[in-house]
């Protein structure tokens, strides 16, 4: 998830445990809902001390714990400093819990999609992922930046009863598409195992997975797909492709198959995230060439996926390849 998400979120569930008179310790929540991707700053040193990965120990219930045990004792001093002391009264005990609340809704969240975290770290090396949404959600980063606006707008504006029914109503919304998200993705894994595939892709749409099985032992790489939603169940039949990792040998392409398999390996060199992710491909014959759209299953938004389009000379066999966004399907037809 991006950082101004995980603050939204840890920001309303802190609301929903602190109510309007916690303002404090919503702030603080908010506060430790952003901090463990500070993780970022510690680059330099994560290749020689894997723990400080990014998503590594600060991506922990022990990591989120001493974070929150610190800031227990130095958000009310951050807070007297910028806002006042009236404002950071409080517990220092209820700040340790409201940030320790925040900080579990950031793991929380990167473990609700596809990115792994390591919740016991460094106690065990278990990494935990729901693959139930995606890291990045053009749809929740919609709703956040709504969101914001919509508090910032509010401010000063409306009576505080307002106020609380528009931080509850935002609250009822995420948890509820938590809840729609949770509920595909437990039908699409009944699915997943019926039909033999090993593994379940979250899309853009949250009612919607694609179950993929993909074989790269051997001297060929064979990948089947299939769509599914949360009501309607399996939305077509399952598509399949199968190619070779080394391309034959250079001269006229004479079909589909044949451009695939010369533009596999050149599209694998020109995206490096076809490699790192399940990814699919699509043929379209022209005169004089095939162009061939490989693109990650993984990467999409509106339709439209990120992928290398590859151009098969159909004489010589010759590929020219560039990166490409587009869609599959109006390429294919």
């Amino acid at each position: 998830m991006d950082l101004f998400t995980h603050v939204l979120f840890a920001y309303l569930v802190s609301f929903g445990l602190w109510g309007p008179n916690g303002l404090q310790y919503i702030a603080a929540g908010a506060l430790a809902g952003g901090l463990p991707d500070a993780d970022a700053l510690f680059f330099p040193l994560a290749g020689r001390f894997p723990l400080l990965r990014h998503h590594g120990i600060t991506h922990s219930i022990f990591g989120v714990t001493l974070v929150a045990a610190v800031g227990a004792f130095v958000v009310p001093i951050l807070f007297t400093a910028v806002v006042g002391a009236g404002f950071a009264a409080g517990s220092t005990l209820l700040y340790f819990l409201a940030m320790e609340a925040g900080g579990l809704c950031h793991v929380f969240l990167d473990g609700f999609t596809h990115f792994s975290v390591p919740p016991f770290a460094p106690f065990s090396k278990y990494e935990f992922h729901l693959d139930a949404d995606r890291a990045i959600n053009v749809g929740t980063m919609a709703f956040t930046g709504f969101s914001f606006w919509l508090m910032i707008y509010e401010r000063g504006r409306v009576p505080v009863w307002f106020w609380e029914a528009t931080a509850w109503a935002l609250l009822a919304v995420y948890l509820g598409y938590l809840v729609v998200r949770l509920a595909a993705r437990w039908r699409a894994e009944v699915a997943r195992r019926t039909g033999g595939f090993s593994a379940v892709v979250p899309q853009g749409n949250p009612f919607v997975f694609l179950l993929v099985e993909e074989d790269l032992t051997g001297p060929r790489v064979r990948v089947r797909m299939e769509s599914y939603h949360l009501f309607h169940g399996s939305l077509g039949v399952a598509q399949s492709l199968e190619v070779a990792k080394i391309p034959p040998e250079a001269g006229p392409v004479r079909s589909a198959q044949d451009a695939m398999e010369r533009s596999y390996g050149p599209a694998i060199q020109q995206g490096r995230m076809l490699g790192l992710t399940y990814h699919f491909a699509k043929v379209r014959e022209s005169p004089g060439q095939y162009d061939v759209f490989w693109y990650s299953l993984e990467f999409s938004l509106l339709g439209r996926a990120a992928g290398v389009l590859a151009r098969v000379d159909a004489a010589t066999g010759t590929v020219e390849t560039k990166s490409s966004w587009m869609s599959p399907l109006r390429f294919a037809t």
